[in-house]
């Protein structure tokens, strides 16, 4: 008889643990007729149901009636902190002018930049927050938030600040990234170098002194900034012991995706024009293909990622939100999974991969959550559901009974 369990300050009993654990050699890591205890914010004890004695525990016991439970949500790339809306540009691309084309003409992110510098942290908490809650009730525990949209020190700085202060008062994890790199801003339109520059040696250094993110990424694309300013980027976020993101390969191959994977980032995102040499060489790193396919369906591209030749080099594949007011303006990560797989053929079970373990990977998180497994954080989901797969099959539906974030009931 397994007497762990005693320590628990909490257990949930009678559940279908899917732990998406892959040491656990079962479609979706799944555990039938398991419980599973929680003490001091830490899964501490999973066990089949006939090793413990309820009469031996003094905790708290949860019975989930055959439920399902999960890691929690993690949403690996957003741009949730902004500042207005860009609905004209939607209608736009709808009468047929390309992403590309408004972005040229001064819209696009630009747009968004000076809707965000004229707010200040609390205007950018206000309007985000709608946003934050509507993941939450998806089931999202841990989120990545990026910056991008003010492009001056004072106003980068800003959005990160706003984005510890939202998520100050949820039950929520925060990985904050540096996106200063997104667009060229208007004072340097002709020197981007210049732009490039003051990135390096003053915004990376001085939010890696003040704690305010745990990345930098960078837009690379011929419509933002070039392999060669990447790089550059790339240099000054190693020296300052910061993790490596880029946004590669979504209109055209720069071959960024390839570069950052020579710098061990965590990982790529967007990728429909990756090729074969950029995957040998996420193959050789270690670094995680984050899809977006919200962004894809939003824009109505038709180029998709190559998925086929990803599972062939079995490059772990994290799907994420890109929550942003341009180019995907939808918050819901449970619509992910179904976009993931009806829109880029992945496996339900891949969806739920990419948005839990594959994307705590990918956020360098991979040693504290993504998977329900002893010792990492008990963020955890328990769903109304017979099937992981539900959770990919439909959407709209709300299945989720508990969110759990580090042991604690946060909503039910």
């Amino acid at each position: 008889m397994n007497s762990a369990y005693q320590n628990c300050q909490r257990i949930w009993i009678n559940a279908q643990i899917a732990t998406l654990d892959p040491l656990i050699k079962t479609s979706y890591g799944l555990l039938k007729d398991h419980a599973i205890g929680v003490k001091d914010g830490k899964i501490a004890f999973i066990s089949p149901q006939q090793e413990i004695d309820l009469n031996a525990f003094q905790g708290d016991i949860i019975d989930t009636h055959g439920h399902c439970l999960t890691p929690g949500l993690i949403d690996s790339h957003t741009h949730l902190i902004y500042g207005g809306q860009r609905s004209v540009e939607f209608s736009q691309r709808l009468n047929g002018n390309t992403y590309e084309e408004i972005s040229r003409a001064g819209g696009g992110i630009l747009a968004t930049v000076t809707a965000t510098r004229a707010l200040d942290e609390d205007g950018l908490v206000e309007q985000a927050q709608p946003r934050l809650e509507a993941l939450l009730k998806e089931g999202v525990t841990t989120v990545e938030i990026k910056s991008g949209y003010g492009l001056t020190l004072k106003d980068e700085l800003k959005m990160l600040r706003a984005a510890k202060k939202l998520v100050k008062n949820y039950p929520l994890r925060l990985r904050s990234t540096l996106l200063a790199a997104h667009a060229i801003p208007p004072e340097y339109q002709n020197s981007s170098d210049a732009y490039i520059k003051l990135i390096c040696e003053e915004m990376i250094p001085q939010v890696a002194a003040e704690g305010l993110a745990e990345a930098v990424d960078i837009f690379c694309e011929k419509i933002a900034f070039s392999a060669a300013q990447s790089e550059q980027i790339f240099v000054a976020t190693q020296k300052a012991g910061l993790g490596i993101k880029i946004h590669a390969e979504q209109l055209s191959n720069s071959h960024g995706a390839e570069l950052a994977a020579s710098f061990s980032a965590w990982s790529v995102d967007h990728l429909e024009y990756l090729d074969e040499t950029g995957i040998k060489a996420l193959k050789k790193s270690g670094t995680v293909a984050t899809l977006l396919p919200g962004a894809f369906y939003f824009l109505g591209e038709t180029k998709k990622p190559p998925v086929a030749l990803l599972r062939q080099y079995q490059i772990p594949i994290a799907l994420a939100s890109d929550l942003n007011p341009g180019s995907c303006p939808l918050a819901s990560l449970r619509l992910m999974l179904n976009m993931g797989c009806i829109l880029f053929g992945l496996t339900p079970e891949e969806a739920l991969q990419g948005t839990t373990r594959n994307a705590a990977t990918a956020l360098g998180l991979g040693d504290t959550v993504g998977t329900l497994t002893v010792g990492k954080a008990a963020d955890m989901l328990l769903w109304n559901i017979d099937n992981p797969a539900q959770l990919a099959y439909q959407f709209g539906q709300n299945s989720l009974l508990q969110r759990i974030f580090a042991g604690e009931i946060s909503y039910a």
